[in-house]
């Protein structure tokens, strides 16, 4: 049986790599020699929180068997990839690519080098189902859908989600959830074998662990069930996942 652990991970004691126009906070270490499913938690394997200068960006490079979902806090990602796709991605709108057989892609700041805005992006990566599969992608706007201050489920594989308006999701036992709270408003952590909270902006009350603010994270094992109270105007990035890497 799994024993039951919530471990907080403040945000100062995550990974830091940066150079001239990118300063990234890596919740699990994704810069280097590193084999990804070492340092997972559950199926997540990437969780990186950049911050990017105006008019740079990662130029075109490759993937492959990637489930990718991308969650702008502020500014535009410009997305270009060799299977035609486009897009510029804001705030409240979420990008899921699914890298299968292979991908090549961009990902710049829409900010030009003249203009003032960095990009402040989260991207994170689990591992599919099945390898080898097509690539695909897809865009869901759900900015309309944030203003309840509930928890809404963004890019899902569960079936239990399978009602909701969220992209799909190549893996089925992982669900990416994001919520805004306004002070005073809470939501619940679900109950899951393994789940994830990162505080994307502003500050909660997590229950029995006190106060997490911008850049903490919690890593849970067997144990959701936990009450989280917006104490400023805060968002909330949650993965619900019911196995690990195998």
């Amino acid at each position: 049986m799994t024993t039951a652990q919530v471990r907080v991970i403040p945000g100062g004691d995550r990974a830091h790599w940066w150079n001239a126009w990118l300063d990234s906070r890596q919740s699990f270490p994704a810069t280097g020699n590193f084999v990804l499913e070492d340092n997972a938690h559950g199926l997540l394997l990437v969780h990186n929180e950049d911050v990017v200068a105006p008019g740079e960006g990662f130029d075109t490079h490759q993937h492959r068997d990637t489930e990718i979902l991308t969650w702008v806090l502020e500014g535009t990602v410009v997305h270009q990839d060799s299977a035609g796709h486009s897009g510029v991605i804001r705030p409240g709108l979420a990008q899921r690519m699914s890298a299968g057989t292979g991908i090549r892609h961009s990902e710049r700041n829409g900010a030009g080098y003249r203009e003032r805005d960095s990009l402040h992006v989260v991207q994170m990566w689990i591992p599919p189902d099945t390898q080898g599969v097509s690539p695909s992608y897809r865009e869901l706007d759900i900015d309309g859908d944030l203003r309840g201050n509930e928890l809404v489920p963004v890019a899902s594989g569960m079936p239990r989600h399978r009602g909701a308006a969220a992209i799909g999701l190549g893996n089925r036992h992982a669900t990416f959830h994001v919520a805004r709270l306004e002070p005073g408003r809470a939501i619940t952590v679900p109950d899951a074998p393994y789940g994830h909270v990162f505080v994307a902006r502003g500050s909660v009350d997590f229950e029995d662990h006190g106060t997490l603010t911008q850049g903490d994270a919690v890593r849970l094992t067997a144990a959701g069930g936990h009450r989280v109270t917006a104490v400023t105007p805060a968002e909330l990035l949650i993965w619900e996942m019911d196995a690990g890497v195998r």
